[in-house]
């Protein structure tokens, strides 16, 4: 297995490069031609055009009805979990006591405020702290801004725990792209060099734990992760993915920022309910075991989080799986000290998530050259990355602009077709009906919402409701086009680096 690919120039054989090179075009190749081929078959041949518009929207109605099933069910089963003793039933396993856990917390150039609101809520978590190790792993190169707020933190927060180990990621390390991926890499090596195997701690008994820095954990995470580690199937091959609620900062986000982030919530939680689909994210955890078997973490990639799955997938030929662990942790809303400045940070964030189209050639490359993974996995696992890309970019705007291209461009060489004259009020009455997803969703949002702050009035609440109704346009402007900008660069071998989200959580 090529495990250490990022890009086709790190292949030396030819046949090799031209054939991981072809995958990177393919993710935005086929976006443009499905996009492409819409435009010019509204002139060439409305009718089709139509009637897979009327099919898509139809599609799309009954997609909107089961996802609000799947968000309803789930949210549920999240909040009974908040309300489950795990610690009670994980003590009741036989020899729960020997489990461990590895925290990794990857500094870059964060606020005090917002490191120390996540060290907060890990100090209050009701496992034994005992059997924590924290490691936070700060930028060297932001280390005269940032070293003030490492030292707080270890003041503040070492003694709690049973290590706390401070490391510096070098910068300019051969091979490596800067970002969160490299220097959980440098983090792993630290910590199984001078804390794990100093103090002979079996792989197996130990879950690592990998946190954005914005993170904050429920006080139930950590006894709800290893209740779920002990009675797994296999847990060193297992990842386990909590739900990331996008809800810190919610009450200070501008109004684009909330709804794209309870937005991207809701997908996270509706996922919680199909682990077949389920790839990691962000803040997850996994056996160190396996950990060590991949080598640790990728160090020149930007989609580090989803990568390192696919590692351990590809390293156990096919034998390795996510399990949902139907707990949330909190994270931020992506904001800025300014309206047009959040605007761009979000576009940003959300083209380096979408860059995890990377992953298309990265796997595709490993299944052909793979002969152990059988071809029903590699048939399931390549089509929904491929085809989750692909309706990530080209979705919203079939829904909401392509319905009226066969009308714009078809009626005058069909003026007599009433499909033709009838396709925007159809297509209308179908996404009205599909509005059900939209009420479950606010219906939702009031239940994960935190408290409302006190400089905030009721009135708040309302402004919630109505941003709801700017969420298809903020899906194709913050959805589909960063997703199209991403897979263009990569179609062209513009190969992106890693982009920080900046962290803010008072906005001027």
């Amino acid at each position: 297995m090529d495990s250490d690919i990022a890009t086709a120039k790190d292949l030396e054989n030819p046949a090799d490069r031209r054939l991981f090179r072809f995958l990177e075009i393919l993710p935005g190749f086929t976006s443009w031609l499905t996009l492409g081929l819409v435009v010019f078959l509204s002139w060439f041949q409305p009718l089709l055009v139509a009637c897979f518009i009327i099919s898509f929207d139809l599609y799309w109605f009954f997609r909107s009805v089961y996802f609000a099933f799947h968000l309803r069910s789930s949210s549920k089963r999240l909040e009974q979990a908040k309300n489950t003793d795990w610690l009670g039933k994980t003590k009741q396993i036989l020899g729960w006591d020997e489990i461990y856990h590895v925290c990794f917390f990857s500094l870059c150039n964060e606020s005090h405020e917002v490191v120390r609101d996540s060290f907060l809520a890990l100090s209050n978590i009701d496992y034994p702290k005992d059997k924590i190790i924290v490691v936070l792993s700060a930028e060297q190169r932001y280390r005269q801004k940032t070293e003030d707020t490492v030292a707080k933190i270890n003041g503040e927060f070492a003694s709690r725990f049973f290590k706390f180990l401070t490391t510096w990621h070098p910068d300019n390390l051969p091979g490596e792209i800067p970002g969160k991926g490299s220097n959980d890499h440098w983090a792993g090596l630290a910590v199984k060099n001078e804390v794990i195997d100093v103090l002979k701690i079996p792989y197996e008994k130990l879950i690592a734990t990998f946190l954005d820095v914005d993170t904050c954990v429920l006080p139930k995470y950590f006894s709800c992760l290893t209740y779920s580690y002990l009675t797994c199937q296999d847990p060193t091959r297992t990842s386990f993915q909590p739900a990331p609620l996008f809800i810190n900062n919610i009450w200070q986000a501008p109004m684009f920022s909330r709804n794209f982030s309870m937005s991207n919530s809701f997908w996270h939680v509706i996922n919680q309910e199909r682990p077949e689909r389920l790839i990691t994210f962000s803040s997850h955890s996994m056996s160190f075991k396996a950990l060590v078997d991949v080598g640790f973490k990728q160090a020149n990639v930007v989609s580090d989080d989803s990568r390192i799955f696919w590692q351990c997938f590809l390293n156990y030929d096919g034998n390795y799986w996510v399990q949902p662990l139907f707990y949330p942790v909190g994270m931020d809303a992506t904001a800025a000290q300014g309206f047009w400045q959040t605007m761009v940070n979000v576009y940003k964030q959300q083209r380096r998530w979408a860059y995890g189209a990377c992953e298309i050639p990265y796997v595709f490359f490993n299944f052909l050259k793979n002969k152990k993974i059988s071809l029903k996995k590699k048939i399931n696992q390549g089509l929904f990355l491929f085809e989750s890309h692909w309706s990530w970019a080209t979705n919203a705007i079939l829904i909401l602009v392509a319905g009226w291209l066969p009308v714009s461009f078809g009626r005058s060489r069909f003026p007599e077709s009433l499909i033709l004259h009838n396709l925007p009020q159809l297509t209308s009455r179908i996404l009205t009906l599909a509005m059900i997803g939209l009420f479950v969703s606010i219906y939702v949002t009031f239940v994960f919402l935190p408290p409302r702050p006190k400089t905030k009035g009721k009135f708040s609440y309302l402004f919630f409701v109505l941003e709801w109704l700017a969420a298809p346009s903020i899906m194709i402007v913050f959805g589909a086009l960063p997703a199209l900008d991403a897979q263009t660069r990569l179609m062209f071998g513009k190969y992106m680096g890693f982009w920080v989200t900046e962290k803010v959580r008072k906005i001027q």
